[in-house]
């Protein structure tokens, strides 16, 4: 059987095949199918897994194994075949086909690789899967689709954009659906439930690839201490300078201080200040300014101490000062 990716959900309602391939050209849809798969398997009390990932030198009897044994405790299984090449090779294909033939009601193979040309999907290791089981095509998304696409996506977060914003969108990833999840996953985290805007949009997707210490020092005065902590350790982790980190925040602060947001230049952390004005107690904001002064003598080297653990000291600090 082949069905197409979209096509997927349906299958898996219905009482499971012993086998499952899935191959495309996108890896989030691949992705997505595969875990679909996995949920549907572990619904219908296949409790063990276990994952083969053939390399050079790989010795097939532990597939042939794999599909013969249980543990002493599970009743169903799912083996996991991984294969980055699409080929399984010679000892592979016949493995593979030796399992077809004889399928078990207890076990579960689940195929994944990348799309195979005309000739891969026409070998008999390759036909024996769709004999007995399901081969699960995974093609691109047209262009003309991806807004509905992401519109779609928005809904399952309870978020909604306008027909311009999710062009705006769609021409940002420019058809990279994983890059698209990524934007759509900042937007759950950034923005609430509800129309979006395009201020908050613009403000979201600002950086795909990395960490904005805009966004660390927002989250701080926002009082999202989980967010905030997010943040600063994306910001470690990508190496980027504590330098350029404490500037944002100290310039927030000192705005902050001095109840003048218009002195920054980011609108989406003009907003975060003013808002921070009528929560935050001005003695809170005079330590949280003293602590950054100390995180500035951590960088310089005069005080001995981690100036990234010192961004989240000072995060739980000033979470604790909102007015009462």
């Amino acid at each position: 059987m082949q069905l197409r990716g979209s096509e997927l959900e349906a299958q898996l309602a219905r009482p499971l095949l012993p086998a499952y391939a899935i191959h495309g050209d996108d890896p989030l849809l691949a992705m997505e199918a595969a875990d679909a798969e996995r949920t549907a398997a572990r619904r219908a009390g296949y409790s063990e897994r276990e994952v083969l990932e053939p390399g050079r030198g790989f010795d097939w009897s532990e597939f042939t194994h794999a599909m013969g044994s249980l543990s002493l405790f599970a009743t169903k299984k799912v083996v996991e075949l991984r294969l980055p090449t699409g080929k399984p090779g010679t000892q592979g294909a016949a493995a593979i086909a030796a399992y077809c033939e004889r399928p078990s009601a207890e076990l579960l193979l689940l195929v994944t690789l990348p799309r195979l040309d005309r000739s891969g999907q026409g070998s008999p290791w390759f036909s024996a899967l769709a004999r007995t089981g399901v081969i699960v095509d995974i093609w691109p998304l047209d262009r003309q689709r991806l807004p509905a696409w992401i519109a779609e996506r928005l809904g399952r977060q309870k978020q909604r954009a306008s027909r311009e914003l999710l062009e705006f969108l769609a021409e940002r990833v420019e058809g990279n659906l994983l890059a698209a999840h990524q934007e759509i996953q900042k937007l759950a985290l950034l923005a609430p439930p509800g129309e979006l805007s395009m201020d908050t949009v613009h403000a979201a997707v600002a950086s795909v690839a990395r960490y904005d210490p805009y966004d660390a020092a927002e989250a701080l005065l926002a009082g999202d201490l989980a967010r905030y902590s997010r943040v600063i350790d994306g910001l470690r982790a990508e190496g980027e300078q504590p330098t350029f980190v404490l500037f944002v925040v100290a310039s927030a602060l000192f705005a902050l201080q001095e109840g003048n947001a218009e002195r920054i230049f980011n609108r989406t952390l003009r907003r975060a200040v003013e808002g921070a004005m009528r929560r935050i107690a001005p003695k809170r904001v005079e330590q949280a300014i003293g602590e950054a002064a100390a995180i500035d003598r951590a960088i310089k080297g005069v005080e001995v101490r981690e100036p990234w653990e010192a961004f989240l000291h000072l995060g739980l600090n000033l979470a604790g000062g909102a007015k009462a």
